[in-house]
Parts: C-alpha cells; sequence; structure tokens
C-alpha cells in the first residue's frame, strides 16, 4: 500500500509540472471539462470525495472502489450552452465483493449541432456556401478502483478521445476549388486519484488528476488537453449530532482545482438527505479571473435525486447568465 501512496503522490506532483507552462486559452477538447452528470452537476462538481460508483470515473475513479452493488449503470444528458448536447453512459463491475476490484467503462458523446461551412471565393460577397457541418466528439474509457484497507482507496482510467470537426475546402492559387480534408484528432488520456478516510466520523480527504496526456496535433498547431488537479474534503456534517439527526444526512464537500486552462475554482457541494429516497442538492463554485477581477458565468447550483429499489433518477439546473441556463438529467440503475 506504501508503494502505490507514493505512486499516486508521484503522478500528481507529475502532473503538476504540466502546469508550470502558461497554457491558457491553448487547450482543446474542453467537453472533457464538462460534468454531464446531473448528481455532480447539482453539487457544483465538488465530487472528488464523494463515493458515486460507476459515475466517479467522471471525476475521481477511486470513488468506485467501495461500491457495495454487483453492477452499478448509469445514463445522462446534459443540455450544455450554444444548443451543445453531451450524452454519458457509465458501468461498473464488482465481481467478487471488493476482493479484485472494480472494474469500469465510460462513454461521452458530443453533439455540437450543425453549422453552414463556407470557403473564400472570388465574387461580390467573397464567399460561397460549402456543405453543412457537424462537428462531434467522443471519450470512451476503462478504469479500475481497489479499496486497499478501511481507509484508503485508489482507481485509475485510461481513455481514448476522438475529434471531428468536419471537413473543409483547400482554394487553389485562383480561389477554385482544390482538395477537401476532413479535419479529425485522436488522443489518449490518463486519469488517477485516492480518497482517503480519516476515521474520525466520516471525514475524508481526496486527489484527482484527469485528463495527463501529451500534446494532441491537428494539421500544423498542436494543444494540450485540459489537465485538471483536484484537491477535497469533505463529510457527513449530521454526524456531529449523530443522536438527534437519526438517519438524516447531510454532507458537504469541498474541492480546489488547479486548471490548466483558466484560473483555479473553488468548488463546494451540498447534499441533504431526510430520508433514503430523497436528496436535496446545491452548490457553489467560482473562478476569479485575476487580469479583469470578473467571475465566471456560474453560481448557484440546484439538484434533486429520487431513488427506490436500486432505481435513481437526478436532476441537475445550473444559471450561465447570458448563456441561459444548463440542464442535466441521469437515471441509474444497481442491483
Amino acid at each position: 500500500m506504501k508503494k502505490l501512496i507514493i505512486i499516486t503522490l508521484a503522478v500528481g506532483m507529475l502532473a503538476q509540472t504540466g502546469f508550470t507552462q502558461n497554457k491558457m486559452g491553448q487547450t482543446g477538447a474542453q467537453f472533457l471539462s464538462v460534468a454531464s452528470d446531473a448528481w455532480g452537476g447539482g453539487m457544483a462538481e465538488a465530487m472528488t470525495i464523494i463515493e458515486m460508483r460507476s459515475a466517479s470515473l467522471l471525476f475521481n475513479p477511486a470513488g468506485m472502489a467501495r461500491m457495495d452493488a454487483r453492477v452499478d449503470i448509469m445514463a445522462s444528458q446534459n443540455q450544455w450552452i450554444a444548443d451543445i448536447t453531451h450524452n454519458l453512459f457509465t458501468m461498473a463491475i464488482n465481481p467478487a465483493g471488493g476482493k479484485y476490484g472494480v472494474f469500469g467503462a465510460s462513454l461521452m458523446t458530443v453533439d455540437y449541432g450543425e453549422m453552414q461551412g463556407t470557403m473564400v471565393w472570388q465574387n461580390d460577397k467573397g464567399y460561397i456556401d460549402t456543405e453543412i457541418i457537424k462537428p462531434s466528439a467522443y471519450a470512451a474509457g476503462v478504469g479500475y478502483a481497489k479499496s486497499l484497507s478501511d481507509k484508503f482507496a485508489v482507481g485509475a482510467q485510461i481513455k481514448y478521445i476522438g475529434l471531428n470537426y468536419g471537413r473543409s475546402v483547400f482554394p487553389d492559387e485562383d480561389g477554385n476549388a482544390d482538395t477537401v480534408k476532413s479535419h479529425i484528432a485522436f488522443a489518449s488520456a490518463f486519469d488517477v486519484g485516492t480518497i482517503f478516510k480519516t476515521g474520525w466520523h466520516s471525514l475524508a480527504f481526496g486527489m484527482s488528476v484527469r485528463n495527463f496526456s501529451d500534446e494532441v496535433k491537428m494539421e500544423k498547431e498542436s494543444f494540450q488537453l485540459p489537465l485538471t488537479l483536484s484537491l477535497g474534503i469533505g463529510m457527513d456534517l449530521f454526524d456531529l449530532f449523530r443522536d438527534s439527526m437519526g438517519d438524516q444526512q447531510l454532507q458537504i464537500a469541498v474541492d480546489a482545482l488547479h486548471y490548466r486552462s483558466h484560473p483555479e475554482q473553488l468548488k463546494i457541494g451540498l447534499e441533504y438527505r431526510p430520508v433514503d429516497l430523497l436528496a436535496l442538492r446545491t452548490g457553489f463554485y467560482t473562478s476569479e479571473d485575476e487580469n479583469t477581477d470578473s467571475f465566471d458565468e456560474n453560481d448557484l447550483t440546484f439538484g434533486l435525486g429520487i431513488q427506490q429499489f436500486g432505481l435513481e433518477f437526478d436532476y441537475a439546473y445550473t444559471p450561465k447568465g447570458v448563456w441561459n441556463e444548463v440542464h442535466r438529467v441521469s437515471a441509474r440503475f444497481s442491483f
């Protein structure tokens, strides 16, 4: 276990070196930074220490390690800004009650909608219309998590990413159509994380590194994936008053995130469960711009979950200012 702890910390330090160069605005595949899960969306994505079964592959794969169900399946849709749609599917299998760990898989697809393609042309308008462009992207991953003791769990995921930004026409020197080229790129990325339970009530610490990879090249330009380092802490606050609170739960989670693509964020999530079948969620996250002293178009988030007989439905609402709002819905099934 000591060796694995050292390896995990080393990966975190190695990932930190990836932030030493200022890559603000120079990352691609930003859909990898979007949390499409409604459970996470309702808690402002402060999920580093939250054990979410198969959905933990989105935030911290170590969250799968203590899954008590044999199989967990989750499907989610995220109606993102600018009519972008994210579809997500995750699955986890616990073949022997955790003895051999938990195996998981994830698939995210992104539909950016349609847009009219154009190209420069020698006419009055200076351009002509070409075909309708339908850009898309996907990320497919396989993961593994293991609880090494009653306090410490580790997890990792390997992802394969595909980007398709449509086709374009390259004119010759006279402005006539010459070559049609498809703009596609592929990459692989690695996620790793840990969760440590202190033993004092339900207090836990967590760490995750997401989207660690080499540079991706498309045509003549190279870009980085949105590498993210997350440190989290959280607990059920009602553990402090368990005798008077009964079975009620009030989970608080706080994440500090360091990004390659934009300034740091602090995320705070709350989940109140008055009874097992109902969860009420809210959260808040900020990202102050050092240059403009302004905040992102993010404010409070809201969500709820209803579960019974191993089936759970989650919904999350996130206001986005001038971008209107974001709606996420998820369905989960465990047995």
